[in-house]
């Protein structure tokens, strides 16, 4: 009797201490990964280049709109290769919402929201 009670804490005692592995290395990694955006983000603090819309047209090429300070250019992207291929005039763009910042907060917000109301939309109808 008193083996199989010392085998099972033993069993709990080793899946406590992968459970605190495993979150010791999910927070180095959140750690990291934050320290890593931060350093991204001041490299990138000047803000005169900025990629405005981006468009596949096949696996491994993207045509974008960059803007360079105040001059809007249009550039194919290939695997090994960068072409210009013109300038756009600032008034031919359609610049409400792409050249917006993206807030990943309010997109999240927005989508709980959204996930909410469905939910609460299914209950009501599921009430009636």
């Amino acid at each position: 009797m008193e083996l199989l009670l010392t085998v099972g804490v033993g069993s709990y005692a080793q899946l406590i201490t992968v459970l605190l592995v495993f979150v010791l290395v999910l927070g180095i990694t959140a750690a990291t990964t934050k320290w890593i955006a931060n350093y991204q983000k001041q490299q990138s603090a000047g803000e005169n280049i900025q990629v405005i819309e981006t468009s596949r047209i096949s696996g491994s090429k993207y045509i974008q709109v960059v803007r360079v300070g105040e001059t809007y250019i249009v550039i194919a992207v290939c695997k090994d290769t960068v072409t210009l291929l013109g300038e756009v005039p600032k008034e031919q763009l359609k610049l409400d919402g792409a050249a917006r910042n993206f807030n990943f907060k309010e997109f999240l917000d927005k989508a709980v929201k959204k996930k909410t109301g469905t939910e609460e939309e299914s209950r009501e109808h599921e009430e009636q």
